[in-house]
């Protein structure tokens, strides 16, 4: 095989220490393999970079290990090519392994041009992810501390969340406060609701009857103080955000439009696609990275279960929650192909093919910047048609009818 890269660096990676195995070859052929190790301090980090330099290093390539790859990278971007490789592709032989065998082969398969480096997207996009993903993580907190809550009044009789489907909703919270406040008297909390709520009145005074101890009022004060902590840094995030979207705000727009879309979740697919979208040669190859389309598993002409490969699971979790909100629009193409698939497929697997079909749109629409256009609930009725008829017909058939179908044109 031909050397592609006459100087480059192989890096193997751990959290206190980098061993890099520089290999340089010569015009005759000869080669030269140096090993050194460094610590990950910036200082040492920066010795590195100008060991490499020195060298004339033009490649660098590494295993995404964990986050420990980050600090390096960061180092190193802008001074020479850095490669981050998915560390499912450079197994080495087994048996032989350690830390300078690990840099010497992946300098090895470097210079032969023979790793596929990783999508790392530049340094806004970067920061937009983090951004993204931290509030991700708040609203998520914010989930589990609004289920700690429903556990505590469940253990205290009362079944307020089984009246009002919004927990944090107005007339909910105005009945928890008068529950910290001291006042137990049913018909008195159920009089708070308000809205809709108060055709509940007297469900609610049922369900307000219970055994509140000073434990549970401490549990549940500290749980809506949370609450209230965490929505304040949600709505935070949510500035912060917006403020640096504000050039791609028509995107967002745009993608705001897809039914079971809002703003959050077409911010968390700018974020983790990334603003240039051509860098992803088609729809198939996007869903593959995201891991969100059936692996092949094929071997002897016999196909097997293709279970889903690894990928970006912040944009797949996205992708699924706005599926689960587009399968609950009224006459929609994403609901229709929702019902068409979640009666022989199931549920999970309906919806993660409802979120392969937003993905795919998402693609389109960002690469062709237009508008989302509605297909309609009917449109697979309107394409098959015929085989829409027939199905029909026969179980009419099968229940003992005799049908003859008529235009209703005709019939006019």
């Amino acid at each position: 095989m031909n050397v592609i890269h006459p100087s480059c660096c192989g890096l193997d990676v751990h959290k206190k220490t980098v061993v890099a195995c520089l290999i340089v070859s010569a015009a005759k052929g000869e080669q030269r393999k140096e090993f050194r190790t460094f610590r990950t301090m910036k200082a040492d980090l920066l010795a590195l970079v100008e060991w490499l330099k020195t060298a004339k290093c033009t490649h660098v390539a590494m295993e995404s290990t964990g986050v420990y790859w980050k600090p390096i990278f960061n180092v190193l971007e802008g001074q020479m090519e850095v490669l981050v490789v998915n560390a499912q592709h450079l197994k080495a032989v087994p048996g032989r392994k350690t830390d300078m065998r690990d840099a010497e082969w992946i300098a090895d398969l470097l210079q032969y041009g023979l790793l596929r480096p990783s999508f790392i997207p530049s340094a806004f996009e970067r920061e937009i992810r983090e951004l993204t993903r931290y509030r991700t993580r708040l609203i998520q907190t914010r989930s589990r501390s609004i289920n700690r809550l429903h556990k505590t009044l469940e253990d205290t009789n009362i079944k307020l969340t089984s009246v009002a489907t919004d927990i944090m909703g107005q007339s909910a919270q105005a009945i928890l406060k008068a529950l910290l406040d001291g006042q137990t008297d049913p018909q008195v909390l159920a009089e708070l609701a308000k809205g809709k709520m108060r055709a509940k009145r007297e469900l609610l005074a049922q369900a307000l009857t219970g055994t509140l101890e000073a434990h549970h009022r401490f549990l549940i004060a500290e749980h809506l103080t949370l609450i209230e902590s965490l929505d304040e840094r949600i709505e935070q995030a949510d500035r912060e955000v917006a403020e640096r979207l504000k050039p791609y705000e028509e995107s967002i727009t745009r993608l705001d439009t897809i039914p079971g879309v809002n703003r959050r979740s077409a911010e968390v697919f700018l974020a983790e696609i990334g603003t240039d979208i051509h860098r992803f040669p088609s729809a198939e190859h996007l869903a593959s990275w995201t891991g969100i389309c059936p692996g092949n598993n094929e071997s002897a002409g016999k196909h097997f279960s293709g279970k889903m490969r690894k990928g970006n699971r912040w944009l797949r979790s996205a992708l699924v929650e706005a599926a689960n909100a587009a399968a609950r629009t009224k006459n929609t193409y994403l609901s229709a192909q929702y019902y068409r698939l979640v009666g022989r497929r199931g549920k999970p697997k309906a919806l993660v093919a409802l979120g392969h079909t937003l993905l795919v749109i998402v693609y389109y629409l960002l690469l062709r910047e237009e508008e989302y256009q509605e297909l309609g609930g009917n449109y697979f009725d309107e394409r098959d048609r015929q085989a829409v008829e027939k199905r029909l017909v026969r179980r009419l058939e099968n229940l003992g009818y005799q049908v003859a179908l008529q235009p209703v044109s005709s019939a006019s």
